[in-house]
């Protein structure tokens, strides 16, 4: 029998029995990751018209494999959502905090905790709520209500939560640190995204832009925006941080020794100064990045 890719060019057959072997799993998973990623990249490289067309990958679905053969790399730690950015009930919040916590997020799952976030004691769903306040029937012990989150460290793979998800259909993991304190959390569709790229609905706040420049020097960033990009865009000191932090609102954190709070102006090492704008009691949000005074010269040198 004739081969079904014979009328296609060597570039498109290359990358298809690329895929067939990964999935058959015939070689070695570091070969084969290799030869797809060479075979994609030779593909793009003979077609930069971004049309696919007769069993021929769109540009997103060749982003799409690229994922995938990246996201056994990842661990949990690489795919939470970090502990200052984790919106939470405590277990002592009465019914009416509860449904305004989910009111305000609009998330449909949140994490429940004890004294501090690192006594995480469950999680509530929307759609364990919506039926009692439907009814106009508020619990006498919302508490009873809880479900169970996932435990895992930071240092399981993405692949394995996202197996351990999909056995226990438990959509909500909480990443645990070597001190077993609550370093993240992680949801289905964190693991999804990583995979299919950012995924954004209705309740979703329209895209903003993390970095806003000032002017003499100065900038305005959300406090997510990664230290990488700080130093690409504003100064490499800023980004060079050997303890683990990832975000500009973790290295204030790191300074200030705890949430730094609206108004606090804190000093880095390089000169530059990072003052809280926005944010509360738990997380920073947005911060200004005040550049180092110019040296002044001796006037007796």
């Amino acid at each position: 029998m004739a081969d079904s890719f014979s009328s296609e060019p060597d570039s498109k057959r290359t990358l298809w029995r690329a895929i067939r072997r990964f999935f058959d799993g015939t070689e070695g998973d570091t070969s084969l990751r290799a030869q797809l990623e060479e075979a994609i990249d030779e593909h793009e490289d003979g077609h930069q018209s971004g049309k696919g067309g007769d069993g021929d990958l769109t540009p997103l679905e060749r982003e799409m494999v690229r994922n995938l053969l990246h996201f056994s790399e990842l661990d949990a730690d690489d795919v939470a959502i970090p502990r200052g950015e984790i919106i939470a009930i405590p277990a002592s919040a009465t019914w009416d905090e509860v449904v305004a916590a989910f009111a305000e997020h609009g998330h449909s799952r949140l994490p429940v905790y004890g004294e501090t976030l690192d006594e995480v004691v469950g999680m509530m769903l929307i759609k364990d709520v919506f039926p009692l306040l439907a009814a106009s029937k508020p619990p006498r012990d919302w508490t009873s209500l809880m479900r169970q989150p996932l435990f895992v460290p930071s240092a399981r793979g993405a692949l394995d939560v996202l197996n351990d998800m999909r056995a226990s259909r438990v959509h909500l993991a909480v990443v645990i640190d070597e001190y077993s304190g609550t370093d993240g959390i992680i949801t289905f569709e964190d693991l999804v995204e990583e995979i299919v790229g950012e995924i954004e609905d209705e309740h979703d706040d329209a895209p903003r832009d993390l970095f806003k420049d000032l002017g003499n020097g100065m900038w305005e960033v959300d406090a997510r925006a990664e230290l990488d990009d700080i130093g690409d865009r504003v100064d490499p000191r800023l980004g060079d941080v050997e303890e683990d932090v990832d975000t500009i609102g973790g290295l204030a954190f790191l300074l200030a020794g705890q949430v730094p709070q609206k108004g606090a102006i804190l000093g880095h090492d390089s000169g530059w100064k990072l003052e809280v704008v926005a944010g509360n009691e738990k997380h920073v949000t947005r911060l200004r990045l005040h550049p180092p005074l110019p040296a002044v010269e001796d006037p007796e040198e």
